[in-house]
């Protein structure tokens, strides 16, 4: 049974020169590990797939994995770490062929958005994750982000997919409380926030975790704001929300992945550089959020408090 609880990173694409940099990819998949954090999604929207060639993808999929499954020596767990594999497009064959391609390498299940641009009905939508659920060896975790898709999926759709065997947890972007807690209460989906203001709302909740692009620039504090509240710590884990929160406001402020990259890159950790489209983060934004990235709060209040 795959569990998807916890804080999952969605995994940027270091760049250099133009190329993609897997030195600082491999550094970034070693650094999460260490943080504990539960997984990764490798070549989620914050990593710029659309921007990367097929033989780029794998290549960085394969870095990704490399270091997660020898990450088992970093990790608290002593475990490999998992790995989402994030499949788009709007072509259902096409889709299925990528996850044929993705069937026998080592990872945790698929992320798969609803099809973009063309606006399919509920019913073609149903269909679409289901042809694809099909296909897959490895579990499915729905994406629902009508912001970048065009169309959401409904909760009806939602909980006629839940019945599928290989559908087992739902990226939640639709910003819907009701259907956030529908979903929470019928149980057979684990729910992930997706956008991450709705962190600490999700698990309030009964949700399962999310999936945080902001969680790269503070990971050690997601992963402590999970552990609090799972573990009934309600005001611990209201205050590091609260203390987090500036932080993750202004990682949107601009199109992700331009602000966590350029906070990553001042902290030395990557290159701030994008493919166009994308464009790196302004002055502005950079100096903010190098302003909000200070001190640990969290550590300096446990130790006032020791």
């Amino acid at each position: 049974m795959s569990d998807f609880s916890g804080i999952w990173v969605p995994l940027i694409t270091p760049f250099a020169d133009g190329a993609v940099d897997h030195a600082a990819l491999r550094a970034l998949v070693r650094r999460y590990a260490d943080a504990g954090i539960a997984g990764l999604v490798a070549l989620g929207t914050t990593g710029e797939p659309a921007a990367l060639d097929a033989a780029e993808q794998d290549a960085v999929l394969a870095t990704i994995l490399d270091v997660a499954h020898a990450a088992a020596h970093h990790a608290p767990a002593a475990r490999a770490l998992p790995v989402l594999v994030g499949v788009s497009g709007n072509h259902t064959a096409s889709m299925r062929e990528r996850i044929g391609q993705l069937n026998p390498l080592p990872i945790a299940g698929v992320l798969i958005a609803a099809p973009y641009y063309i606006r399919p009905s509920q019913a073609g939508i149903v269909g679409h994750f289901t042809a694809l659920a099909d296909a897959s060896d490895k579990p499915v975790v729905l994406y629902d982000i009508p912001y970048r898709t065009g169309v959401r999926l409904e909760l009806d759709t939602l909980l006629t997919l839940a019945a599928h065997p290989r559908i087992r947890a739902v990226k939640d972007c639709a910003g819907s409380l009701d259907t956030t807690l529908a979903l929470i209460r019928d149980g057979r989906l684990q729910v992930l926030a997706g956008d991450d203001m709705a962190i600490f709302n999700t698990l309030c909740l009964g949700g399962s975790g999310a999936i945080a692009a902001s969680a790269h620039l503070r990971p050690e504090r997601f992963v402590a704001l999970y552990r609090a509240l799972a573990e009934g710590q309600l005001a611990e884990g209201r205050r590091i929300f609260h203390a987090l929160t500036p932080l993750i406001q202004a990682a949107f402020d601009e199109p992700n992945p331009g602000p966590v990259k350029s906070l990553l890159a001042a902290q030395g950790l990557i290159r701030d550089e994008l493919r166009m489209p994308m464009t790196r983060a302004s002055d502005t934004l950079a100096a903010r959020l190098k302003m909000l990235d200070g001190p640990d709060e969290i550590v300096q209040d446990t130790e006032r408090s020791a």
